[in-house]
């Protein structure tokens, strides 16, 4: 089951609202909005399951018409979760980099705030470059929606865009290197799931500049170190979500030194039993 959020049309303004797909039918959620789903119900993913026993709406929605599935959660982010990204991490910064290779290793992994909820990019919105960065990258990652109380819901597929020159230049830059205008993309929906996804879960990234591929690369679920769940418990130490949180878990696609995004390019980001989402860059 997948849950999409898409806009409702009222007497005199529109809302958005989610919608259910199982099955290649779609149903309405009467609760009206994710927040209230994870509220209200213990097992949203019963709760969910138990509406396509109904009838199916009318009409499918238009998948270009598809939101970011964010309504006010905020939104973090685990680093170093990936051999692939810890190895990238120590080229980019050669003065810091021994503490990357630390933060793999630790017991205590990297959190990190990524994004304002309502800054989210949805699918097929532009995500941003910085002007005043040289080097640009997508991080295609798999991410946890997670409850008020800590429990893991379902899967969606992020960007979290990354100027690896300004991460490098110093490990305390990282807000700057990953918190801006159009730099975090999230969609197009949300896998409602009670189960852990299969370890060989793949995610693969694909970028395309003037209608050519400049750039593919594909990882699974089994070279993540950390475990999800763990994440989770970390995030929720100390702090409260009352509208629960969705929480990155680290990349481990990493495109070549040389290789930096272009005004124009297309990103695509897909995740078995999720979709796919695609942003242009702006």
């Amino acid at each position: 089951m997948i849950l999409y959020r898409v806009p409702d049309v009222g007497l005199s303004h529109v809302r958005l609202v989610p919608v259910l797909e199982h099955e290649g039918r779609f149903y309405d959620v009467p609760d009206g909005s994710l927040t209230t789903l994870m509220l209200a119900h213990e097992d949203v993913s019963g709760y969910l399951e138990s509406l396509t026993a109904g009838p199916p709406r009318a009409g499918a929605p238009d998948p270009k018409d598809f939101q970011a599935p964010v309504e006010n959660q905020e939104v973090w982010a685990a680093g170093v979760t990936y051999f692939r990204s810890r190895v990238a991490r120590m080229e980019e910064s050669e003065q810091a980099g021994n503490f990357y290779d630390r933060v793999y290793t630790a017991e205590r992994p990297e959190l990190f705030f990524k994004c304002l909820p309502w800054k989210v990019v949805g699918p097929n919105a532009p995500v941003a470059i910085r002007s005043d960065a040289k080097w640009s990258v997508p991080e295609p990652e798999l991410v946890l929606v997670v409850s008020p109380k800590g429990r893991i819901v379902g899967y969606t597929i992020g960007n979290d865009m990354s100027s690896r020159d300004i991460e490098g230049e110093n490990p305390l830059y990282l807000p700057q290197a990953k918190i801006y205008d159009g730099s975090c993309a999230i969609g197009p929906g949300i896998l409602i799931r009670n189960q852990p996804l299969p370890p060989p879960t793949r995610i693969t990234l694909e970028i395309e500049r003037a209608g050519q591929p400049v750039f593919s690369g594909q990882t699974a679920l089994t070279e993540m170190k950390r475990n999800p769940q763990e994440l989770v418990e970390y995030l929720y130490r100390h702090q409260t979500f009352p509208a629960g949180a969705f929480l990155f878990t680290g990349t481990g696609i990493v495109p070549p030194d040389s290789f930096t995004l272009h005004h124009g390019d297309i990103i695509r980001i897909a995740i078995a039993g999720i979709g796919t989402l695609v942003n242009p860059v702006g």
